[in-house]
């Protein structure tokens, strides 16, 4: 059942797209930690939702609700084609790209290359809108590329976005370099200017605006939430998992207990079985599970056990329970 997330009432903290690893395992693994984070699908190009296989490009479990899928592509007509796609497909958010710096987004002048032309981006997001029906349509942007002035850029793509219907803009409070940085190196190298992105959502008061960019704990977060509407993870959440457990209750106010992380092992190890079944591999699933136990007695443990145990051929769900011995020998859990 779709949930669609609130973007005029709500603070958000998401779980940002990342090549390779937010694929369906990475995501329902987040959602055992957390009921409320919105979640986010690697970037799919418009082309592939398209022309590609769908059942393999677009395939999530419902558990994973509220989940938001984000688009890449630069023509406003297949944009708005592999929107409705997704929109019908059952995604609770369709958002573009306009901050990947990778060489394969440079190529097909999409990603961080629309920021030097915020009228595309309008284009595109108006014709995405007209697609998508009730379902939000948002832009997940770069505070500038290359040399442009950032004040300038930004301002002119969140303005141009926002005129054409974009519910939410997402800003990674980075420059993306296209010429002399590697994607990795755009990842860290620019130096993060979270300043002008509270600024510009003073200048826009009544809009969603979210921030990104080296964000590491939720202490961090909920210094940004109090002047920004979401905060999105990406490192972080995939890193240390373990934090997005606190979610629900710091940021949302909800009195649930935090999830019981022998139980979340336990559910994942159910999944990992089942995909084996299905002729999957256990490490599909368990190489996102690495970091859970991070900072905790026995972390090491859990570390070396998966990664030397789950590639074995073979290897089922079995790995993370024998897993969860081993950390729980070590007083991880209860210290959880």
């Amino acid at each position: 059942m779709r949930r669609k997330p609130v973007y005029d009432n709500d603070k958000i903290l998401a779980v940002a797209p990342m090549m390779d690893w937010t694929d369906r395992h990475c995501r329902l693994f987040h959602r055992q930690l957390s009921r409320r984070a919105l979640l986010y699908t690697e970037m799919v190009v418009a082309d592939a939702v398209i022309h590609g296989n769908r059942a393999r490009l677009l395939r999530f479990d419902p558990a994973e609700h509220p989940l938001a899928v984000q688009l890449g592509g630069s023509d406003p007509e297949k944009l708005a084609e592999a929107t409705r796609i997704c929109a019908d497909h059952g995604f609770d958010e369709i958002n573009l790209n306009v901050g990947c710096p990778s060489d394969r987004v440079q190529s097909g002048t999409f990603g961080a290359c629309l920021m030097r032309q915020p009228d595309l981006v309008a284009r595109c997001v108006a014709a995405m809108k007209k697609s998508a029906g009730a379902v939000p349509v948002t832009v997940k942007c770069r505070i500038g590329v290359d040399d442009q002035e950032p004040r300038q850029a930004l301002w002119a793509l969140a303005e141009q976005a926002i005129d054409a219907g974009a519910d939410a803009l997402w800003v990674h409070a980075r420059k993306a370099w296209l010429e002399g940085l590697s994607p990795k190196e755009n990842r860290d190298v620019p130096p993060l200017d979270y300043p002008l992105v509270h600024a510009l959502k003073a200048d826009h008061p009544d809009r969603f605006i979210g921030i990104n960019g080296g964000i590491a704990d939720l202490d961090q977060a909920a210094e940004h939430l109090d002047v920004m509407d979401g905060v999105m993870l990406g490192r972080a959440a995939y890193q240390t998992p373990g934090v997005l457990a606190d979610v629900d209750g710091r940021v949302h106010g909800e009195r649930f207990p935090s999830p019981d992380l022998a139980q979340v092992v336990e559910t994942m190890a159910d999944h990992v079985d089942r995909h084996v079944a299905e002729g999957g591999r256990a490490s599909h699933l368990t190489r996102h599970m690495v970091g859970l136990f991070h900072g905790r007695p026995g972390a090491r443990a859990w570390r070396r056990h998966l990664s030397e145990q789950a590639v074995r051929p073979g290897a089922t769900g079995a790995v993370l329970r024998e897993g969860l011995k081993l950390v729980a020998g070590e007083g991880a859990l209860a210290a959880a």
